[in-house]
């Protein structure tokens, strides 16, 4: 126990992160702000054409798996309906 610290009181969260915890979520904040950004860009360029957007979403989906290994199905079930509704919206796919 802490000096100062009452028996009674629980170690904050940030005391019982592991190392690898605490890399594993600036990881995911790192993937989070990727992703934002190419969705941003898609929406807000107007330049952009839907094969250039394509291309940036494959790449992000690479960039992600190689952060995340064997990770496919949580950027499927998260991911790629964002990107999927996105590019309706922008390109008004049907």
């Amino acid at each position: 126990m802490e000096q100062g610290q009452s028996p009674d009181r629980p170690k904050s969260v940030v005391q019982t992160l592991t190392e690898e915890q605490i890399e594993e979520r600036k990881l995911i904040r790192r993937m989070q702000m990727m992703m934002n950004m190419v969705m941003q860009v898609i929406a807000q360029d107007n330049t952009l054409t839907i094969e250039d957007a394509s291309q940036m979403i494959a790449d992000s989906r690479k960039a992600a798996l190689a952060m995340f290994p064997g990770k496919e199905l949580a950027y499927d079930l998260i991911w790629r309906p964002r990107f999927q509704r996105l590019m309706r919206e922008r390109f008004r796919i049907m």
